[in-house]
């Protein structure tokens, strides 16, 4: 018969310890809003234009901190409690009046951040191009690569890198910026943004090069800008040519009048690339543009007007792909002739018919409601309502694509500061792992491990497949498995347990709380709760915060000691931390 170690019992007994909490917390999960806190006093009203709310001082500024940002950080509340909260909205909405510099000295040592997409291609090759130039075989160059990943001090590696590690400090970089920036509105703004106007990083070998652009030159730009200097930024984008292939569509009788240009064309034509190998004309970005990026599915379109805009944007192509990718557009692969979308005729002439088409689809109603909509469900709650949506459709409108307007007409909105509001929406796992090292005020030295737990826990970043992006309502994130590896994190990151993140727990709870859990569990709620904990949630904390399991005790002998990291994890677990 099989045998079973002593851990392998013991980690199973965990398991099943931190499972059986997960089923305690689980029908409190999707519990529409969290319980009104009892004992507080309602807010009588705000200064200037903030709107009058029942929810206390303290529970509007972790609310503003939760939605506009990832969390409230150690000192936050009594910092916006001196300035106003009213002021700290000002600001976010005006990044560029934030000095943001330690965010940026922690940014300073990811050196692919600021590199163009032809350096990165230069550097960080794709493993069959180098190890071609290097006569080897794949898989000699990725050994060579990996002794050569960790040289000798003062040895500089001779192989280019793999091209992994562009993306590892994308990714990382997103972290650091959540966890440290104080523009916490900018960046939930470029989340939220990249994620509407998504690429995939492993559609193809080429898009890894592309995504630092993308999103530092083409979305973090433009977030609260105006929404058409956003659309066509993303358009004319190598990574969104790339990723929904308008750089391969192509006017199918285009080659023909190619072949037999006249000697004046061809004069025009001077200079150009390339045309390369016959095409047909792509969909895809036609489709979406419509479907996901302003109308909205139920936006009014059809098929044929699908088609006319893959017409219109022929020609919007890459450059020198391969060596210095960069925006162009191809006059001789461009249909010329007239269409008509949704009803309009499109015929200005060679790129300035996808420039119509922009224009059209921006001052249309369908895209003012489905930006407003997707906001709101975004930033208030899962269902918006309705008369909110249409008060920032009409900003939208009237502003012609302003988004900070349109935030602003939300922000200021009586909906977004209601009791319903508060607690809402479910954080995604980045949003988790973000705001829980925010709340323990975590050093946190290499995200490499974090970066892991929010794969683990569901969202790879930058690697959501389809255009849709990551959903944004609770039922996508809310399952057994995925809360169970949710708790997991917590415990691990407040126990000290997470690679490149150090946690001091008693410069956050204080050094006073002696041998009682009670004591210990209450300055926990207050800390990362704002004491707003459920009886059913502190019952499961109280029955598991001292269970030998969990605490990793010797199972037959009690504890005699309180560990704050455990109380504090299992505090970070509960639903009432799980919501934003």
């Amino acid at each position: 018969m099989p045998t079973h170690q002593p851990g392998s019992r013991l980690r199973r007994r965990l398991y099943l310890a931190l499972a059986a909490v997960i089923l305690l917390f689980l029908p409190f999960w999707l519990r529409a809003t969290p319980p009104a806190s009892a004992g507080k006093t309602p807010t009588e009203a705000w200064k200037g234009r903030l709107p009058i709310t029942d929810l206390t001082e303290d529970e509007a500024i972790t609310h503003a901190l939760n939605r506009l940002g990832y969390g409230p950080r150690p000192g936050d509340l009594e910092r916006i409690r001196q300035t106003g909260l009213e002021t700290w909205i000002g600001r976010q909405l005006h990044p560029e009046s934030i000095n943001d510099a330690p965010a940026a000295a922690r940014l300073a040592g990811y050196r692919t951040l600021a590199m163009s997409s032809a350096a990165l291609i230069g550097e960080y090759q794709r493993p069959e191009v180098a190890a071609k130039k290097l006569g080897i075989t794949v898989e000699e160059y990725n050994k060579r690569v990996q002794e050569e990943l960790h040289p000798p001090q003062g040895v500089r590696p001779s192989l280019d890198l793999r091209p992994q590690v562009i993306l590892n400090e994308l990714m990382q970089s997103k972290l650091v910026r959540a966890v440290y920036s104080d523009r916490q509105l900018e960046e939930q703004l470029t989340d939220f943004w990249f994620n509407h106007f998504n690429v995939f990083v492993y559609k193809d070998g080429q898009e890894i090069y592309l995504l630092g652009d993308y999103e530092r030159s083409a979305i973090r730009p433009h977030v609260l800008g105006k929404f058409r200097d956003l659309l066509e930024a993303t358009a004319r984008s190598p990574a969104m040519l790339d990723y929904l292939d308008n750089s391969v569509s192509a006017d199918p009788d285009a080659f023909d009048r190619i072949k037999h240009a006249t000697s004046k064309d061809r004069a025009a034509w001077k200079g150009l690339p390339p045309v390369g190998g016959k095409r047909g004309l792509n969909e895809n970005y036609g489709r979406e543009l419509m479907e996901l990026h302003t109308l909205g599915v139920d936006g009014g379109y059809s098929q044929q007007d699908v088609i006319a805009v893959a017409k219109c944007f022929t020609g919007w192509t890459i450059r020198d792909p391969q060596k210095n990718p960069e925006f162009f557009f191809d006059p001789r692969i461009h249909d010329p002739g007239e269409k008509r979308v949704l009803g309009k005729k499109i015929h200005a002439g060679g790129m300035k018919d996808g420039e119509q088409v922009l224009d059209l689809l921006v001052k249309n109603r369908a895209t003012a409601h489905h930006i407003s909509y997707q906001l709101a469900e975004h930033f208030v709650s899962d269902n918006p309502p309705p008369a909110l949506v249409a008060r920032m459709q009409k900003s939208f409108e009237k502003s012609k694509g302003d988004l900070r307007e349109v935030m602003r007409t939300m922000i200021y909105s009586p909906e977004f500061w209601s009791r319903a509001a508060d607690g809402a929406k479910i954080k995604t796992p980045f949003e988790f792992v973000a705001s829980a090292a925010r709340a323990l005020g975590a050093d946190v030295d290499s995200p490499v491990q974090m970066i892991n737990w929010v794969n683990r826990i569901g969202q790879p970043l930058y690697q959501c497949q389809p255009p849709t992006g990551y959903k944004d309502d609770a039922i996508t994130w809310v399952n057994t498995g995925a809360l169970l590896n949710r708790l997991n994190f917590a415990l691990a990151l407040a126990t000290n347990k997470v690679s490149g993140a150090q946690v001091d727990l008693p410069s956050r709870l204080g050094t006073d709380l002696g041998d009682d859990a009670d004591v210990a569990l209450t300055r926990a709620v207050d800390t990362f709760l704002g004491g707003q904990l459920s009886p059913q949630s502190r019952d499961t904390i109280e029955q598991r915060a001292t269970d030998p399991q969990v605490v990793h005790a010797k199972l037959d002998d009690p504890v005699r000691h309180i560990d704050l990291g455990v109380v504090s994890g299992l505090v970070l677990g509960t639903p009432e931390f799980q919501r934003r």
